[in-house]
């Protein structure tokens, strides 16, 4: 019988999306009998230049997949067929279930180089094979949630709106930036996608081929308000902007009298802060003192901050193409690695790569006022002055009640933001927040290092 096909199987949920190296050592493991219990931890080695802080997000997701984790039928006829597993990996690929716990920081908190976010605790195979998709999952929504947080913080209180699935790396990553960028305080998504799936609010007006499609901007407008007309939000720059803004005020008296209120205009394009104050004068000059604007185009930190600066008028911004590929940081430097196996802790000294052993926790401290003044990352069995950051979210492979919802991880990055120094309020890097490694923990790298020689 000829394997059944894989095209139809969601690659989200697939145990198939994985590293082969993954599956090669799930099947070397358990020729040398090594099952017993592992511990992983998921961390960040070193920030991006432009980076003093994270926001931890994408827990939802990996409870979500780990829970499911199973091979199904076509993916298992497709690993018997390929030729590269033994009859007894198969059965026990046929068989795998995560059965293993996991703490994690909870979604929304502020993290920082070498503080474990996630740990795993599982038989020595599933803990290895989920190491891909564990990292894929918490990598790409903490870099977003993190890029999201700078926006916001540039913003200072301006709505910010999620506008980057079209340049987005792809339909996932599309939608779980929509999530993650909500998370850090985006007031929602152009994605229609994330609303039904993550209950976010989403946003949309026009594009200028709508304008373009009509014989003149003036009954673009019109016919746009008499359809939508609970949120009327005109785009105004596809021609002569500040002519638009005129025709707006014009249409705007006629609409009234049908009982249509233009809420707001958007600019996508030249100058943003001159044709702001160019528009907000016209609209003002025609008793629209109410109607909105809002831009986009090509925004980020550094443009946000540059139009606050120019005090330009506009009460709201699209973000796309910055937020969802991260475009000055497309990366975290991220790893999974082995902290401990078979009751003994373990650690790696590769050059530049090396790790701290053991099962960890992190303890952070605030001043008076409640700002963060620093973490300590030390055994999970210490117990310096501070706040636990890690907590248990799943056991025997099930989570631990329900997890925060969406919304509670949101007050949780706004909350986290507030509680920044200062200087990371302000988007500086330098000097770094400081990280201290506890005493215990050194004595346990060096304990180890002697051992393995």
């Amino acid at each position: 019988m000829p394997p059944r096909s894989v095209s139809a199987i969601d690659p989200g949920s697939s145990l198939l999306l994985t590293d082969l190296y993954e599956l090669n050592m799930l099947q070397a493991y358990l020729e040398a009998g090594m099952t017993e219990t592992a511990v992983f931890e998921f961390f960040v080695r070193r920030l991006p230049p432009t980076r003093g802080f994270l926001i931890a997000a994408g827990l939802e997701q990996v409870v979500e997949f780990l829970e499911g984790a199973r091979f199904g039928e076509a993916e298992l006829d497709w690993l018997a067929a390929s030729g590269r597993f033994s009859r007894a990996a198969i059965a026990h690929f046929a068989a795998f279930r995560f059965t293993g716990s996991v703490h994690a920081v909870p979604e929304g908190t502020a993290v920082f180089p070498s503080e474990p976010i996630l740990r795993v605790t599982a038989p020595l195979p599933e803990a290895q094979l989920i190491e891909t998709r564990v990292i894929n999952l918490l990598n790409f929504q903490t870099l977003i949630a993190s890029k999201a947080a700078r926006l916001v913080l540039a913003a200072s209180g301006k709505m910010l709106v999620d506008f980057g699935l079209r340049r987005a790396h792809g339909a996932e990553a599309g939608l779980l930036a929509a999530r993650a960028s909500y998370l850090a305080g985006f007031a929602g998504s152009a994605t229609t996608l994330a609303a039904p799936r993550f209950g976010l609010p989403v946003f949309g007006t026009m594009a200028h081929s709508f304008i373009q499609a009509h014989d003149s901007e003036e009954a673009a407008f019109a016919a746009f308000a008499r359809s939508r007309p609970e949120n009327v939000v005109l785009l105004i720059d596809t021609f002569d902007t500040e002519a638009a803004a005129r025709k707006v005020v014009a249409l705007a008296a006629r609409l009234k009298r049908e009982g249509i209120a233009v809420r707001g205009v958007r600019l996508d394009s030249g100058d943003l802060a001159d044709h702001a104050r160019k528009v907000r004068a016209i609209l003002d000059e025609g008793n629209l003192r109410e109607v909105t604007i809002f831009a986009s185009g090509g925004l980020d930190e550094e443009t946000l901050l540059a139009l606050a600066e120019a005090r330009a008028p506009i009460d709201g911004f699209g973000v796309g193409t910055s937020l969802t590929t991260s475009a000055d940081a497309p990366c975290l430097d991220c790893a999974y690695k082995l902290q401990e196996y078979a009751g003994r802790a373990r650690r790696k000294r590769s050059e530049g790569k090396a790790t701290w052993p053991g099962r960890k926790q992190v303890f952070r401290r605030f001043d008076a006022e409640g700002r963060m003044t620093g973490d300590v990352v030390t055994l999970e069995d210490e117990a310096p002055a501070g706040e636990p950051l890690l907590a248990s979210v799943m056991r025997e492979g099930r989570r631990i009640g329900t997890l925060p919802p969406l919304a509670e991880a949101r007050e949780r990055a706004a909350r986290e933001l507030r509680r920044l120094p200062e200087r990371l309020r302000r988007l500086a890097t330098e000097p770094p927040y400081p990280v201290e490694i506890g005493k215990a923990l050194v004595d346990l790298a060096a304990a180890v290092d002697r051992e393995e020689g």
